[in-house]
């Protein structure tokens, strides 16, 4: 599956999104190791803490079906009101941790503004992470 294609159907998740409180709204598209795409949007709650982001509905998708090799994932955010967001849409601290686990250093995360995709790896959004390696020291 190709970038642009893993954009398009963050985009088409985000329209699902539940967010009555910040009506901002969020889609994620991840793509597995077996060409397998799950997707997610954001699910709030008025119990702030208990939401859900949009990359972890993806990822525990995945997980919950045996799939956990994970090649890249796309995100796509922003106001309720705007149908193509303008600003990059950044992976939370909590959806980075959670993807050190599951993923490598070179996972990509795809975001996209104003029609202009950008890629990041892993290691560059959340560098000198904490990871099941150091629970072995």
């Amino acid at each position: 599956m190709t970038n642009e294609e893993l954009i398009k159907t963050a985009f088409a998740a985000r329209k699902y999104a539940y967010a009555p409180y910040s009506h901002f709204k969020v889609g994620a598209a991840l793509l597995t190791k077996s060409n397998r795409v799950y997707t997610g949007c954001n699910i709030e709650n008025a119990s702030f803490p208990a939401g859900l982001c949009a990359e972890k509905v993806a990822i525990s998708k995945a997980i919950s079906e045996g799939d956990k090799e994970f090649l890249k994932i796309a995100i796509v955010g922003g106001n309720e009101d705007i149908e193509e967001p303008k600003d990059y849409c950044t992976p939370c601290g909590i959806c980075r941790q959670t993807m050190v686990e599951f993923c490598d250093k070179n996972f990509e995360i795809i975001l996209f503004d104003n029609g202009i995709p950008k890629i990041f790896s892993l290691d560059q959004l959340l560098p000198h992470s904490f990871n099941k390696n150091d629970l072995k020291k």
